[in-house]
């Protein structure tokens, strides 16, 4: 059976190992789209992809990854009205168009949590973001929730690649400038490698029959910001005690952060999807590759 397959956010870091994933998949057709081709704050642009998608598919089934997002998560504090067309209205325009002709794979973040838990999130807790990023996503998985047909949210958390601007990076570009970094050591989730939740999304999609409708995928352990960074710094042969620990009240941003975000892959992993795996395995390998090109 073949499959189309439409990838929206594709020049993002996790839209290219989207990208990635799909070249091998023989038979299968892939449409990539950007900002150049699809505005996400125009109804009229978003519909109209879909529907040119769809019209020109000669596929046996259809298959939406929505990666694209308003991910500025500081800017989106002022800016919440973009935030919220791109982030909450446009995935329902999705899942509306793709309503009886195909499956809409969303992502979604820790974000809509409030942070304050001990122990990992189940996909059932009630939603209570704190900042305008995190109300936003939540309003674009009430959006496609609200359409009943053939979608998955999936949520995510601490994505890291070797494409774009992210932590990982931004640790590797920091250890060759600064002799120390500071870092929070207050903050604590599960870092996942993009190339791992690609792979987790893309199997998700072309999995046959009725799916969960609401997932949580991420690499499994949990860290903080600085157990992070020390860990970049081993992977790169630095000192990882050149990394300092600091607190989240000595680094204040515009948007709150979640004091914790470690998600509960159960649902997941009952499901039978790609095993989820360590994230410390994962960052080895994912630095491995980035060293490669």
């Amino acid at each position: 059976m073949s499959t189309a397959w439409l990838v929206t956010g594709a020049r993002g870091q996790l839209g290219r190992d989207l990208l990635a994933v799909l070249a091998g998949r023989s038979g299968d057709q892939v449409t990539a789209v950007g900002r150049a081709e699809v505005d996400l704050t125009d109804e009229g642009s978003v519909r109209g992809a879909v529907q040119s998608w769809l019209a020109a598919s000669s596929a046996d089934r259809a298959v939406v990854l929505n990666a694209a997002a308003y991910t500025a998560v500081d800017a989106a504090e002022d800016d919440e009205g973009t935030a919220l067309v791109v982030n909450g209205h446009a995935p329902g325009w999705l899942a509306q168009e793709l309503a009886g002709r195909g499956r809409l794979v969303h992502v979604s973040t820790d974000y809509v949590f409030d942070g304050t838990a001990t122990q990992p999130y189940p996909v059932d807790t009630p939603t209570a973001p704190r900042s305008a990023y995190g109300r936003t996503k939540a309003a674009g998985e009430r959006a496609v929730a609200a359409v009943d047909d053939d979608h998955a949210v999936v949520r995510t958390a601490w994505v890291h690649s070797r494409h774009g601007g992210n932590f990982v990076a931004t640790m590797t570009g920091l250890e060759a400038q600064r002799e120390t970094v500071s870092v929070v050591d207050d903050q604590i989730g599960s870092p996942t490698w993009s190339a791992d939740l690609a792979a987790g999304l893309v199997a998700l999609g072309s999995a046959e029959g009725d799916q969960p409708r609401l997932l949580h995928f991420t690499d499994t352990g949990e860290v903080s910001w600085c157990g992070l960074a020390r860990a970049v710094f081993e992977e790169l042969g630095a000192d990882p005690a050149r990394v300092v620990p600091t607190t989240s009240a000595a680094f204040v941003r515009p948007a709150p952060r979640p004091a914790y975000s470690v998600l509960d892959g159960s649902v997941w992993d009952a499901a039978g999807l790609t095993a989820r795996r360590d994230w410390r395995a994962a960052l080895s390998e994912a630095m491995r590759v980035g060293s490669r090109g």
